[in-house]
């Protein structure tokens, strides 16, 4: 069983080579393959993973110092890691057959998925489904070993939600991630036309939710009592902030040393300089608190045997679009305290502004979705997200 702490400090050492090749990442549109070897090497996305397939069955916290890391170094390469952390944790409530699957002859494999079920179509066959539909945004999915979808079933509404597992050889890519920021996420188009699947690789969507599950009978874990989909946007924010962080790091190395064209001062010595580098580390610190502060109220109820309510998970998604919402200000900070070296596009802080761009329009990321959600439940209202 790997230990977490161990995984945690490989992943971090890793920041400064994932750095040096973020420009190619970009440039390829992809994660380097030595970027795969290296991060499955480090065992980055097993944290989540049971113990029986030798993974580290980490406390939630846990992932968040690993996704950070790898935001520090490299902001596209942290995003396609949020898919294949939070997959696997996703994957310990399938069927006891669907894991073997997946992790039986290989448990290091990488997994992508989208859950936008309007995008897909599935039918009842005898023993499974017979899945088709094209699903946007897929990251991480060129360097991914196994996918998954949502999809409704039958034809029918919200209650038949249910999710998918493919081989990645056995759906076709579609090259539409052309983006501004975050290029080397490979966030692209996937297609799936009338692929069998059998009943042990698929999911109904109140598995996701906490509680119950196929794979909580065999993974007894705490962990995976807890409801894994309304925690996605925490590592999510958690990559986010990461990127914001080696923001912070970076402007403050050139920074100290640097002299106004004009004036031959030291731009340093300026006290409007001076305050937003404060509050951009202000922001940085309260936005890493405050999704600490949801892995251990969310670890707390499940070693307790509980689920938490609407308004906890309303609230867990919420607080991490505002640690995301936090992290995007300290960008915003650094940026404009720039020198105009900073728009210049082999300019790493050219490159982190455009990734927390990107990175803003996730859903998780969308403050008016997310913080309307949580300010509905407290004001009495139902929760009105049937995913949570």
């Amino acid at each position: 069983m790997l230990s977490s702490r161990e995984v945690v400090a490989r992943t971090e050492a890793l920041i400064p080579v994932l750095r040096e090749r973020a420009a190619a990442v970009d440039e390829l549109r992809e994660m380097l393959p030595a970027s795969v070897t290296d991060l499955k090497s480090a065992g980055t996305a097993r944290l989540f993973q049971p113990a029986r397939f030798g993974g580290c069955e980490a406390d939630l916290a846990s992932g968040v110092e690993a996704l950070a890391a790898v935001g520090r170094g490299c902001g596209s390469t942290a995003w396609c890691m949020v898919q294949h952390i939070t997959h696997n944790f996703m994957l310990s409530h399938w069927p006891d057959q669907g894991q073997h699957d997946i992790w039986g002859d290989d448990p290091t494999r990488f997994v992508s998925g989208i859950f936008i079920p309007a995008c897909g179509r599935a039918r009842s066959t005898e023993g499974g489904y017979v899945l088709s539909g094209r699903w946007p945004l897929m990251s991480g999915v060129n360097t991914s070993d196994w996918c998954l979808f949502a999809a409704l079933v039958d034809g029918g509404g919200a209650d038949t939600h249910r999710y998918f597992a493919l081989p990645r050889d056995q759906v076709e890519i579609v090259d539409t991630w052309h983006a501004v920021g975050l290029k080397g996420s490979a966030s692209n188009d996937v297609t799936v036309a009338d692929l069998f699947v059998p009943e042990h690789r698929t999911l109904s969507i109140t598995h996701l939710k906490g509680g119950a599950s196929p794979g909580n009978t065999i993974n007894t874990s705490p962990l995976y009592r807890t409801p894994s989909y309304c925690l996605f946007g925490v590592y999510i924010s958690a990559a986010v902030l990461g990127i914001a962080e080696a923001g912070l790091e970076l402007y403050l190395d050139g920074a100290r040393s640097r002299v106004a064209l004009v004036s031959r001062q030291k731009v340093g010595g300026y006290p409007t300089q001076q305050v937003k580098v404060a509050e951009a580390s202000a922001a940085l610190a309260a936005a890493r608190q405050l999704l600490l502060a949801i892995c251990d109220e969310a670890g707390g109820i499940a070693a307790r045997n509980g689920l938490p309510g609407d308004e906890q998970r309303a609230k867990f998604r919420s607080h991490a679009a505002f640690a995301g919402r936090l992290a995007s200000r300290a960008v915003e900070l650094l940026w404009d305290a720039g020198a105009s070296s900073s728009i210049y596009s082999d300019n790493p802080m050219s490159r982190i502004y455009r990734d927390m761009s990107v990175a803003g329009r996730h859903f998780t990321q969308n403050w008016d979705v997310n913080g309307s959600t949580h300010g509905r439940v407290l004001m009495g209202f139902e929760l009105g997200d049937p995913t949570l």
